[in-house]
């Protein structure tokens, strides 16, 4: 009785599965190639877009949106809606809460992911990086901050999308994959 409860307690015998399912080793090598073929073209464009203009391009948020688009391809959160009006609306809501409450960085900082949550929930929008770009765009220093509303553009709404062509062709590639389930 002891060992079963044991067993239990400790999520019992799940070798060669991840939460209780089994790893499907083609996915894992798709979620691999996607997110670094992702964040590899968000950090050269950047490299182009900083030597000609100074823009970023490549915002820590994004890293976690590779892990929806890429890694849980099927997943609500991750599809293009989700994806790209998540990361816009955040960004949005982000510059304005910095322009208002910029000399009060912790209010302007709670302000913009608590209100990014609600206008994500509300639009039917919701992407969890979104509060990191809403975030972002508050502590992310001068060079954030120097871009305004442009911010919402480059490079929230440039690198989402450039992050769904990469999904659509990455996630559809491998025999058992999809990607998307709903464009709106």
């Amino acid at each position: 009785m002891a060992r079963i409860v044991w067993s239990r307690l400790r999520g019992g015998e799940r070798i060669g599965t991840m939460s209780g399912a089994w790893v499907v080793w083609n996915d894992v090598v798709w979620a691999w190639l996607g997110s670094a073929l992702s964040i590899l073209c968000l950090a050269w464009l950047e490299r182009l877009c900083a030597q000609e203009w100074n823009l970023p391009l490549l915002i820590g948020s994004f890293g976690a949106s590779a892990v929806l688009a890429f890694g849980a391809p099927e997943s609500p959160l991750a599809q293009p809606r989700n994806l790209v009006g998540g990361h816009m609306l955040s960004a949005l809501v982000g510059v304005s809460c910095q322009m208002l409450l910029g000399q009060e960085p912790a209010a302007a900082a709670a302000l913009a992911v608590s209100t990014a949550i609600a206008l994500m929930r509300v639009t039917k929008t919701l992407h969890p990086p979104g509060g990191a770009t809403a975030l972002i765009a508050v502590i992310g220093g001068a060079d954030i901050h120097r871009l305004g509303y442009w911010y919402v553009l480059l490079p929230c709404g440039a690198g989402a999308c450039c992050m769904l062509l990469l999904a659509l062709l990455t996630n559809n590639l491998g025999a058992r994959r999809r990607y998307l389930q709903t464009w709106w």
